[in-house]
């Protein structure tokens, strides 16, 4: 994420929609990518809602962002409602990043079945599946709970379960089929390999078996192993960890520019991402917390990465 700053010289986050220092009211401008005063426009519908601080096209309307989401909890659900704010929140931290990549993000059309789209489902009073189907990215609020969610964590041996993490998982998903599916399978396979193998029967034995041993050479995690899909979704999720990451320590001065544009992916991932990311997990240490970034990166798992990378650009 990339710092901002108030016309007042005062720092701001990509969340706010006020200057803590001048009071000026702020919002996110998607066309220039920055957070900046509102200046007699009028910030998203949804700002008390869900918190949402972008600029819509049309004053007073839904912003582009909120548009994305086709499904939200009842106002009544008292308990599926802070979940959904919590969710929108780490929605909108994704479509920024895919933005500054340069990602397609195109609203679902009905009529073509083709594009972008949220549910955002209270999982309350029904059972919610989170997943990716046809363009719709489907998330059970109860992820927004941080008990609920840090027990499932536990409960299938996880190292790092968050919002954010969901959301760009699926949007792998998502991007498989836009950018791989139509494109370079052969390459794709070479790496993943076959995704022609049987889902559901992947699924079956995962769940029964567990990932095979040895798995932490070639995996970035035990859920990669399950099937292709899956492996290509955990690296692309990755792949934007690290992007984002290492923008921010580059934005808040404790990094070096990684050069993202134009070093090779594999070369700032051990070069720079690594010796970062085992900093940053000290200093979890050092305020009595777990690693900040769980995970090992062996060589083909770093090849993985640079594959994925290569195919953003």
């Amino acid at each position: 994420m990339r710092s901002f700053t108030c016309v007042c010289g005062q720092t701001l986050s990509f969340e706010n929609s006020v200057c803590l220092r001048c009071g000026r009211a702020v919002g996110y401008a998607r066309d220039a990518r920055d957070v900046r005063p509102l200046d007699g426009m009028v910030p998203c519908a949804n700002l008390d809602l869900n918190g949402c601080n972008w600029i819509p096209e049309v004053a007073g309307d839904l912003c582009f962002a909120c548009r994305l989401t086709r499904t939200r909890p009842n106002d009544a659900d008292l308990e599926g409602m802070p979940q959904y704010y919590r969710a929108e929140q780490a929605k909108r931290r994704l479509l920024f990043e895919l933005d500054r990549i340069g990602l397609p993000v195109e609203p679902y059309d009905d009529a073509t079945g083709r594009g972008l789209a949220f549910d955002l489902l209270s999982s309350v009073a029904e059972d919610v599946t989170t997943g990716h189907a046809g363009g719709i990215i489907t998330l059970d609020l109860a992820e927004g709970d941080a008990v609920h969610r840090e027990q499932v964590r536990l409960h299938l041996g996880e190292a790092y379960r968050t919002l954010l993490g969901h959301f760009r998982h699926e949007i792998g998903h998502y991007y498989w089929t836009v950018l791989v599916e139509p494109g370079d399978l052969d390459g794709f396979r070479a790496v993943f390999g076959d995704e022609r193998a049987s889902y559901d029967d992947a699924v079956s034995r995962h769940y029964a078996d567990g990932p095979p041993s040895g798995w932490e050479e070639t995996f970035v995690s035990g859920y990669a192993t399950m099937h292709p899909w899956e492996d290509f979704a955990e690296t692309f999720a990755h792949v934007l960890h690290i992007r984002d990451a290492l923008e921010t320590a580059h934005e808040t001065g404790l990094s070096v520019d990684p050069q993202l544009a134009t070093r090779d992916f594999g070369d700032v991932v051990l070069g720079t991402w690594v010796p970062l990311s085992a900093a940053l997990n000290q200093m979890n240490r050092s305020l009595g917390h777990g690693d900040l970034y769980p995970f090992v990166l062996p060589p083909v798992v770093v090849d993985k990465l640079s594959w994925v990378d290569a195919l953003l650009r």
